[in-house]
């Protein structure tokens, strides 16, 4: 008399276990992916280094080649032709022109 009974709660445990696992499963499914944490926020009316920084994702202090190439990677994924803003591109190479100590005083061009 106690097989049967027992061999239901087998089979309920099983079939809640699974519920679970398949809830567990699209919940982890949904979750945005971990992506590595960009500059937000808007722009300061006049550029400083640190701002500069955070734009081309480098610190303040790195060499002129380091700069050089963050700027062609940002570039890149955000180039006029390929689709990206003209205000984004003159914003990102304001930022190089900063922290290659090329600007004076000026701005971007928007």
């Amino acid at each position: 008399m106690a097989t049967p009974i027992m061999a239901g709660f087998a089979v309920a445990a099983a079939a809640y276990a699974g519920r679970l696992s398949i809830q567990a499963w699209q919940a982890f499914k949904t979750r945005p992916p971990k992506l590595r944490k960009f500059y937000e926020g808007g722009f300061q009316s006049t550029m400083t280094k640190r701002e500069a920084a955070l734009i081309l994702g480098v610190r303040e202090s790195v060499a002129l080649d380091k700069v050089k190439e963050a700027h062609r990677r940002v570039m890149v994924a955000n180039h006029p032709d390929a689709g990206g803003s003209h205000y984004l591109a003159s914003k990102i190479n304001e930022a190089k022109d900063m922290l290659l100590g090329k600007t004076k005083n000026g701005g971007s061009a928007f």
